[in-house]
Parts: C-alpha cells; structure tokens; sequence
C-alpha cells in the first residue's frame, strides 16, 4: 500500500513540479497569444487528437464561457467537410505534445489557406508544428508523472494551465466582471447568485404587513401572524418606513410589559433602525446583509422612504441563490 501511496504522492509532486517550470517560462509569446486572440473578429477554432483534444476541448469551452466564441473540429473531421465551419477571420489553436501528429500536420496548410493565424501549444519548441506557427506557447515537461512515461499527465495538465493561464489574461483584457460569466451562465447557481435581484423576490402590495405607529398590541400579532413574514412594517403618516416589528419584538414585549402589554403602540417597541434594500440590488447581496445582522428580512424602500415590499430570507434559499 505504501508503494501506491507513494506513487500518488509522486504524481502530484511532479505535476506540480511541471507548472512552477512552466510559470518560469511564461514570456511575451503568451502576450502575441492573447492579442490575437482579443483581436480575433471570427471565433477562436482549437483542434488536438488524443488527449490533446480533450484538453482542447476543455479550453475551448472556457473560452467560451468568458464570452470568446470558439468551438473545437476534430482534425480527422476537418478533413471530411468540417473545414466549412471555418472562416478567415478565425483564429486556431493546435494542441499536440510531440509537434508532430501526423493528423494536426495534415490540417496545417488547410488552415493556412483560409488565411488563419496559427496559435501551438505544443510540447517540443522546435518541431514541424512550433515552426510552422504564428505564435508557440511552450508546454514541455520533463517528464510524466506515472512509472510509464507513455500516459500523458504532466503534459495534458501543462497543456490545460497554458489555457487556463490565456483565459486569465484575456479577462483582464477584456474586463470581464462576474456579471458578464452570469449573463452567459444564466441557468446555474453561478447565474442564480449574480442575476437574480431583490425585486425577483421580494413581497409586494398587499402581501407586505403594514402598519401605522399608533396601532395597538393586538393589530402588531395579526397583522405579523397573517402575513407570514414574521415581521411587520412601521409607517407615519406620509407612508414612510419609520420601524420594524418582528415576532422576537412580540415576545420581549409579552416579558417587559406584562399586564399593560395591550396599552403598548407600535412605536413602543420597533425598531427605528431597520436594515433596508433598493428593488435592483442582487437578492445574494440581501442575503449577506441579513447573514451580517443575524435577521432574516430586509424592507425594500424607494429613494423617497416609501416601502416596495419585503423580501424575507427563506425566498432567497428556495430560490437557490445560496
């Protein structure tokens, strides 16, 4: 057992290993890279064999994700009609460890004859692919990191990085926000957190509890027990948020005023500091509100004071925000 722990332990050592080279090798080449790329008015076409085009695969979608349209073509399919897909404005990138795949050759000059700039990231600098390229991105290791040298590990991870590693640069090109990645990932908890907003949630007209500062004991327990919010608004006269009730201010009520508990007002016993939100801030900004002040809803007022609604912490979770 300690032979396979010991050779999990080497793997990971020597993967780690081939990315600290790597950074130590990260040169203007990955500039030339990114700007081409940024500059790119079609889409960016990846195309690998192997594991080298799963890896392709994967920084293709990445790209994708951040808003840089690309796609991968199978280099053996490309050759069979998937060259239509391809236009002259495109940018390719070609994934092969060795620079010398017979099939990622082969699409070469086909993609030279669109016009295509050509990107490598390729694992040996001075093979037929690294000299036949517009830009070379060196993703060499010194070795891999199992006991037969053949699996490709520390070379597929490289390869990996150096896309991860372009990704990284061109959101900075681009200033691209986490608002950006929700719009283009609307239908997953990342979308969920960045796109959903108060006003999405929250409780309006007449399914807030509203009541005036004057009002009794009595209308405070109806008026928080049939709305379901636990809790309950405070307004003057004008309509505007001057308090909140909630049902632990029932309770520390019932304890402090005991006999006299139905001669108590409203404004005996809110809180005149409650914690407010506008309509249009995200509701996982409410939520961190709420986390901050130990509450679990959040008034939601316009500019002059007056209540929009209410937006309460379980909608938030039933919503997935969280």
């Amino acid at each position: 057992m300690n032979k396979v722990l010991n050779a999990i332990k080497r793997a990971v050592d020597i993967e780690a290993n081939s990315i600290i080279s790597l950074s130590k090798r990260i040169d203007s080449s990955f500039l030339e890279a990114v700007e081409l790329i940024d500059g790119c008015e079609g889409r960016v076409i990846f195309s690998g064999i192997g594991k080298s085009g799963l890896v392709a695969k994967k920084i293709s979608s990445t790209f994708s994700s951040i808003g840089i349209p690309s796609m991968f073509v199978h280099p053996a399919e490309a050759a069979h009609g998937d060259l239509g897909m391809i236009r002259k404005d495109d940018v390719a990138i070609l994934l092969s460890n060795s620079g010398s795949t017979p099939e990622v050759l082969f699409l070469l000059p086909m993609l030279k004859r669109f016009g295509l700039k050509i990107i490598s990231i390729v694992g040996n600098v001075n093979s037929e692919l690294a000299k036949r390229s517009d830009v070379v991105l060196d993703s060499s290791v010194e070795q891999e990191a199992t006991s037969v040298s053949l699996v490709p590990t520390s070379s597929t991870t490289t390869a990996l990085v150096i896309g991860d590693a372009l990704a990284a640069g061109l959101i900075v090109k681009r200033d691209f926000k986490e608002e950006d990645f929700a719009f283009l990932h609307p239908g997953g908890a990342i979308g969920k957190k960045l796109l959903v907003r108060v006003e999405d949630l929250m409780h309006s007209g007449g399914d807030v509890p509203v009541v005036g500062k004057d009002e009794s004991f009595e209308k405070l327990i109806y008026e928080i027990s049939s709305k379901r919010l636990g809790m309950t608004t405070v307004v003057n006269d004008k309509g505007e948020l001057i308090g909140v009730i909630t049902d632990g201010d029932l309770r520390r009520a019932i304890e402090k005023y005991k006999d006299s508990l139905f001669k108590i007002k409203a404004k005996d016993i809110m809180n005149k500091n409650p914690k407010t939100i506008d309509r249009f801030s995200l509701a996982a900004k409410a939520a961190n509100i709420m986390e901050s002040y130990s509450i679990t809803s959040l008034v939601v007022i316009e500019d002059n004071g007056r209540i929009e609604g209410v937006i309460h912490m379980h909608d938030i979770l039933k919503a997935g925000v969280l």
